[in-house]
């Protein structure tokens, strides 16, 4: 009997694990509506599973800002040499349904006076920044 409930613990576990991978990486998070959303780049990384940077808006608000996978971004250019802390940058993209949560995911970055399109193969309704 044991043996079969740690089984079944285990079954459950493997099938929930990316469940929750593919909520936390998908778009059903964010609203339907784009924005955009400025700011100064706090900190910024550049791995997997995705890029992502914390950015100060206007108001001093901290937003956590995900990206494309390291993977799909490099096609558009953008890496380590295009933004560092301390750079202002322009993100167009959505941001969470929840708005008390101040996390954004990005389509599109504007930094250095350079757009970089890390989804390019989404639908956009919002010209970026440039």
């Amino acid at each position: 009997m044991a043996r079969h409930t740690v089984f079944t613990l285990g079954a459950t576990a493997a099938l929930l694990t990316p469940l929750g991978a593919a909520a936390h990486h998908g778009w059903a998070w964010t609203q339907a509506e784009e924005s955009r959303l400025s700011g100064e780049i706090l900190a910024i990384s550049f791995t997997n599973p995705h890029l992502q940077l914390r950015l100060r808006d206007a108001a001093g608000a901290t937003w956590v800002v995900d990206l494309s996978p390291p993977i799909q971004a490099a096609p558009s250019g953008f890496g380590p040499d295009h933004a560092r802390a301390g750079d202002r940058a322009i993100v167009t993209g959505h941001r969470a349904r929840d708005m008390e949560q101040r996390t954004f995911k990005g389509e599109t970055i504007t930094v250095r006076g350079r757009t970089f399109d890390v989804y390019p193969n989404r639908e956009k309704s919002l010209r970026p920044a440039g």
